[in-house]
């Protein structure tokens, strides 16, 4: 089984962290492994990846000369794909050495159709202690409460995610949905949604599959996490109105948030008061209000 990870980037900035991510790919205890390198809009990083790259014969290199986006460029790199299995990660992402072999090792177990895996958080900056787990989500991280053994799910993070290709290729890749691309978030989400409707099943979660995923300082600022909470809750108004019935993952949520992870917080803040434990608590308040807000301003919207 042949496996194609698409690997996109578009700046300079970044090239360093994108050659992190190839090289463990390249360094993946399976051997069957095909990167494909999508590169949007910039010919200076076309230009450096083919001088780092253009020589080996497990990378695919592919330059846009447009700047097509985040959903072209997954899509993109499955036109490109040769394998079996499209797997899909991000330039500022660290698969561990066995992801991949942990991914074909759930296919094979499980006929699945997809498979994906658990995103971890390297700090870069340094952790930030005030983000609850429970909305590591925003940073791209799996939360807490999301499983923790292997089951199947609606979907993965788009950063430890994969698909056999030749569904990926039906279903059409992921879609533009008529919202900003600046303003949508979790596409993968309506794709995996789509996927069960056709095929009636979802994703098989591998949580031993593990990607690093770099948080950088900008993604733990205040400001940022707000803004980021505010679109989360539109964007999953705007997922409901597109895919019916697409959001019982993000009630189940809601409830363990409502029934079991604010009254345990405030249990063990009262028992043992910490200011982590109080600024944690604050900004779980905080984010939850504001999904909520982008929530109500979806309704609006998507009426």
């Amino acid at each position: 089984m042949k496996v194609s990870v698409v690997v996109p980037t578009y700046s300079l900035d970044r090239f360093d962290d994108f050659c992190e991510c190839v090289d463990a790919l390249l360094d993946q205890t399976y051997d069957n492994v095909e990167v494909v390198a999508i590169v949007d809009g910039n010919d200076t990083v076309l230009e450096r990846v083919a001088d780092t790259y253009g020589d080996n014969e497990d990378v695919v290199i592919f330059g846009n000369h447009d700047d097509a986006g985040a959903i072209s460029r997954a899509n993109m790199g499955a036109v490109q794909a040769t394998g079996d299995i499209v797997a899909l990660t991000d330039d500022d992402a660290v698969p561990a050495e066995d992801w991949v072999e942990q991914l074909v090792e759930t296919y094979e177990r499980t006929d699945a159709i997809a498979v994906g895996g658990k995103l971890v958080p390297d700090w870069v900056a340094g952790e930030a202690e005030y983000i609850p787990e429970e909305f590591y989500f925003l940073i791209g991280a799996t939360h807490r409460g999301f499983p923790e053994q292997p089951q199947e799910v609606r979907n993965t993070f788009g950063a430890n995610l994969s698909f056999r290709r030749d569904v990926y290729m039906k279903l059409g890749g992921i879609k533009q949905s008529g919202i900003a691309p600046s303003d949508m978030q979790g596409r993968e989400t309506e794709l995996c949604a789509r996927m069960n409707r056709q095929y009636g099943e979802g994703v098989q979660y591998n949580p031993d599959a593990v990607v690093e995923h770099k948080i950088y300082e900008y993604r733990t600022e205040p400001r940022w996490l707000l803004e980021r909470a505010f679109w989360q809750g539109y964007s999953k108004r705007a997922m409901e109105t597109l895919v019916p019935d697409s959001s019982d993952e993000e009630s189940d949520q809601l409830r363990k948030l409502l029934l079991r992870f604010i009254p345990g917080r405030i249990g063990r803040l009262l028992l043992r008061p910490s200011e982590t434990k109080l600024y944690q608590l604050v900004m779980l308040l905080a984010l939850l209000g504001v999904t909520g807000v982008g929530y109500l301003y979806g309704i609006l919207k998507w009426r």
